[in-house]
Formats: C-alpha cells, structure tokens, sequence
C-alpha cells in the first residue's frame, strides 16, 4: 500500500503544463489562420497570368506555405496536449525539431558558403526584375527594398535592361531605358513624388546617372546592412529559436509525464493492489 501511495505521489500529469502547453500552441494556431487567409486573399486578387508568371517569387505563396505548416503543427500540439495524445505531441516534437535544425543548417550553410549564398540572392533580385510589372505585390516590395536600402537594381541600376519595359532595345516603350521611381534621389522638401524621375537613366554613364537615381546595386547593400546590424539579426533569430525551444521542453516533460501515467496504471492493473 505504502508503494502505491508513493508512486501515486510522483506520477501525474501537471495541468499546469498540460494548459500553458495548450494556450503556447493556441497562440501560434490562430497566427496560422492569419497568415493563411492573408496569403488566400492576397493570391485571389491577382491575375492569373500575373500569378502564374512569377510563381517562384510570390510572397503570397510564401504566406501560405509557412501558415499551413504552422497549423499542422499546432494542431498536433493543441489536440495533443488537451487530449494527452502521445503520439500527436511527439509529432509535434519531431517537427519543431526538424525546423529548429534547418533554420540552424541554414544558418551555417549562409554563412560558410557566402559567395554562393551571394549568387542566389542575386538569381532571385534578377528574377524579379523580370517580373516587376507583372506582379502588384512584388512591384511593391521592391520598391519598398529600393527606397529603404537606397540602391537600384542587383548590382547596378543597369539591371534594370533585363525588365521588358526597361530594356533600351524597344524604343517605342515610354519606359525605354529607364528606371523605377524608387530608384531616384528625393529630397525632403518634395510633397509630392515624381515618377517620371527614372526616365533614359540607363543611357546615362554613373557619374550623370548618379546626380539623379542611386546607382549602387541593392546587393552590396543588403550584405552592408546584414554587416552592420548582427546584433538585430543574432536577437531575431534567438526570438525564433526560443519559442521552438519551450515548445520542446514542455512537449517532452508531458510525454513523460503521460509515459509515467500508463506505466502506473498498468501496474496498478497487474498486481491489482487494494487502495485500502
């Protein structure tokens, strides 16, 4: 009897951490949804062919992606903690595990093979040069990376030939040899933003050019800022890995509190002990 009474005493499941378990992974549920249903509606009010053009760059692709993920893993952590699931909550387990390693791969990989990591970033800007009028969403954001870093096109504003509105060949297009009106120089004192500013920028060398557009490429940029702003991302990315990192912790100490649960039960059902 004593025995019994002993293991009733160490073997439970904590409510505690069976419901901070629940709401942890309610939260993030609900940013799921969020960002699913910004995705849906930022894809549903594309065009088609816009949409279909540059698929590989589309953020709202990106959206879904990343909310769809989010609920199937929270879903598991949700109804495996309400319903003391083992296997949900080791699913749970394993896929917060997988991503923490991959974001750290990642991590290492981006910084051991820079140069690569250089060449691909620039595949993706040149990319969407391509496609710049072809999608509203990235149009935006790529005006929004040119006004805020200051630069224009990948390495040079020249980049932007590769754009068919762009390019210098095609002297019928009004837009022949210019440049987006994110790329050029505004001063404070301007309320309202020229965007003819970009006009035959192209056929200008870099001194001239540089007068009225930025002419440096958002590449160098970019790799400046990351350089100069480790502080941020090493705490961005220690804001990532935290949440993943209790996740895993209170996962884990329910699964064996559970574990702990059955093995009590089932040897309480074996040597049938008398409760008196």
């Amino acid at each position: 009897m004593g025995k019994r009474r002993e293991a009733d005493d160490f073997s439970y499941v904590s409510p505690v951490v069976k419901y901070v378990l629940f709401l942890f992974n309610m939260i993030f549920w609900v940013i799921s949804l969020i960002l699913v249903s910004i995705g849906v509606y930022a894809r549903m009010t594309k065009h088609a062919e816009a949409a279909m053009a540059c698929l590989t760059v589309d953020p709202a692709i990106l959206l879904m992606i990343v909310g769809t993920l989010m609920f199937l893993i929270t879903f598991c952590g949700c109804i495996g903690s309400l319903r003391e699931n083992i296997c949900l909550l080791q699913t749970f387990c394993i896929c917060l595990t997988v991503i923490f390693l991959l974001q750290l791969t990642a991590g290492i990989l981006g910084f051991v093979f820079s140069d690569k990591a250089r060449g691909k970033v620039n595949e993706v800007i040149n990319r969407s040069i391509i496609h710049y009028r072809d999608d509203l969403d990235l149009q935006n954001l790529i005006d929004f990376g040119q006004r805020e870093f200051s630069c224009c096109g990948g390495v040079s504003y020249k980049d932007w030939s590769q754009n068919m509105y762009f390019n210098c060949t095609d002297e019928r297009s009004r837009e022949s040899c210019a440049v987006p009106f994110s790329c050029c120089l505004l001063s404070k004192q301007e309320t309202v933003i020229n965007t003819l500013c970009g006009y035959g920028m192209q056929k200008l060398n870099t001194v001239e050019a540089g007068n009225f557009i930025h002419t440096s490429g958002c590449i160098d940029k970019l790799v400046n800022w990351l350089h100069s702003n480790l502080y941020l991302l090493g705490g961005v990315a220690l804001g990532l890995a935290v949440p993943q990192l209790v996740g895993l912790f209170l996962s884990q100490n329910l699964i064996q509190q559970i574990k702990d649960q059955i093995q009590l039960q089932q040897y309480n059902q074996k040597h049938q002990v008398d409760p008196w």
